[in-house]
């Protein structure tokens, strides 16, 4: 395998998990030099597959070959806070061997350690530089780093390593603004291979090609993700088109055998009549029936076969329509007048310090902004009733539902149904599952235990508890509520919040999600406070 034109090759991969849930089945994938933005819906496979390409998972069957070092940037990342930086840049053994030289020591095996990298540590304080990390000292521990920091310090020691291949699994998740044009920077950079799964419409717009993992399999579109959009569109316009052709055609095929059939059986009916009105012998016309009966079962038999045709045709037009479900829901009662007070904060001092001063009224729809560790999570939490502020004066005269980062709100022995139901105990069994069906639980789903979800479906199931709350929430407060969901799961997030008619309080770094929010206010939470921005 020639690393310049395949670099990484999968030849009938399968994997399950140790319950026997099929992930992968007898796979395919090759992809070559350039940026790869993997894309699909939740639970399609697209971090398990990350997962098996970079060897820490082990196939049920078939191979994975890759040109070259790979460098895997795990989607839930953990650092020790004990380790140096030049160790978690994995850098250090080669730092004490350029020193030892630098002071004399000409040992053989300091050499050996630092092989032709003896630029490591300006190639490594450039890079941390460049990732916005530059205050963090070589020589000292990590200490508390933030999520993103976390991110971005890991991504420093691959950019270092230089692999061959890179493998990125939704690394912009925990980045605020800054440290995402940092990284977007570092993608539009690298010159190898890269492989990134991410629902980052800004990020995936520098991919050189977009692979579409669905079924277990991989769609290829040439291009960054608007020029997959613009294939897709036309694919299920032209897949729109076969349907309509082969509902058509099915319908002529049904109208052509019912009308054989009429045909068929007004000759049978005359014949029977005219061999009757002949007096012909009982051997003639019981020949004469059979002889109608067979020709009958081949007309009746080419018509069946010509609608069972066109019934196929119709099956697989229908399978080439993707079916990512639109949520469609009216939400009345969550419904807040103009000029109605429904949040009031005045100079209320956040348990880190910060005092705010802030009134919604109305329907307002917040875009709440700010680096990460600047207390927007902390923000929302006192605006919940979840943390109790030192000091100032805090009203909510509306019914308030949160929705934290960790989606810890459902039970997970309950049924999606039964925790509907727990947050709207007056209504009836039936009411919730026709009001939860328009979130796209409808039948059997409704019954799934909550700890069996996919993350798109718990999330789902999730906002739907949340907004079918009774009484219902008049004041929504969500907290980076686009991470970890794939692009239908967003689209349908989207669609769910434009049928809410109450007060809107969202944090995101996801600036395309926000402005499809079309938020009437953007505030920004950061060191010197909160305060108003123009719209981003």
């Amino acid at each position: 395998m020639a690393p310049t034109t395949t670099a990484i090759l999968c030849t009938d991969l399968s994997f399950e998990w140790p319950d026997g849930k099929p992930v992968l089945d007898r796979f395919h994938l090759a992809v070559g030099p350039g940026r790869t933005g993997l894309i699909g819906l939740n639970g399609a496979g697209k971090s398990t597959l990350l997962r098996l390409l970079a060897g820490e998972l082990t196939p049920s069957g078939g191979s994975v070959r890759i040109g070259g070092e790979v460098g895997y940037l795990p989607q839930d990342l953990a650092l020790d806070t004990a380790l140096r930086v030049d160790e978690a840049l994995g850098i250090r053994e080669r730092r004490e061997a350029l020193h030892a030289i630098e002071s004399g020591d000409v040992d053989e095996r300091h050499f050996a350690a630092i092989g032709e990298d003896w630029d490591v540590e300006e190639r490594a304080r450039a890079t941390l530089d460049k990732l916005g990390l530059a205050r963090l000292d070589l020589d000292r521990t990590i200490g508390e780093l933030s999520g993103g920091e976390a991110v971005l310090l890991r991504l420093a020691a691959l950019l270092l390593e230089r692999p061959d291949v890179l493998l990125l699994d939704e690394p912009t998740n925990n980045l605020d603004r800054a440290a995402r044009a940092r990284l977007y920077e570092a993608v539009a950079n690298w010159t190898g291979v890269m492989v990134i799964v991410s629902h980052d419409r800004e990020l995936l717009r520098q991919m050189d090609q977009i692979a579409d993992l669905r079924d277990g399999e991989v769609t290829f579109y040439g291009g960054n993700f608007d020029d997959y959009e613009q294939a897709l569109a036309a694919e299920q316009e032209a897949a729109e088109r076969m349907v309509r052709a082969a509902e058509a055609d099915v319908q002529r095929q049904q109208r052509d055998l019912t009308e054989a059939n009429v045909r068929l059986a007004r000759s049978a009916s005359y014949g029977k009549k005219r061999s009757i009105a002949r007096k012909d012998p009982k051997i003639v016309s019981g020949a004469l029936k059979r002889q109608a009966e067979n020709t009958a079962g081949r007309v009746r038999g080419m018509h069946s076969e010509r609608l069972a045709e066109a019934r196929e045709r119709l099956d697989a037009a229908e399978d080439a329509v993707r079916d990512d479900a639109e949520i469609r829901i009216d939400l009345p009662r969550t419904e807040v007048p103009a000029g109605r007070t429904v949040l009031s904060m005045d100079n209320v001092e956040l348990p880190y310090g910060a005092t705010v001063k802030l009134d919604l009224r109305g329907p307002e729809r917040v875009a709440l902004v700010g680096p990460n560790g600047a207390g927007k999570t902390t923000l929302l939490r006192t605006i919940a009733g979840e943390l109790r502020p030192p000091a100032g004066e805090l009203t909510t005269p509306v019914q308030i539902r949160y929705l934290p980062q960790r989606l810890d709100l459902l039970d997970d022995s309950l049924s999606v149904v039964d925790n509907v139901k727990a947050l709207a105990p007056t209504i009836g069994d039936n009411q919730a599952r026709a009001r939860l069906a328009r979130f796209l639980f409808r039948g059997g789903r409704a019954d799934q235990p909550a700890g069996t979800l996919s993350g798109g479906e718990r999330f789902r199931a999730t906002l739907a508890a949340l907004l079918l709350a009774d009484p219902p929430p008049q004041l929504l407060l969500l907290d980076e509520p686009s991470n970890n969901l794939d692009l239908a799961s967003m689209r349908q997030l989207t669609e769910a919040l434009e049928a809410y008619r109450g007060a809107l309080v969202v944090v995101s770094h996801d600036l395309e999600f926000l402005r499809r929010l079309g938020p009437t206010r953007w505030l920004r939470l950061d060191q010197s406070g909160l305060r108003q921005v123009a719209p981003m």
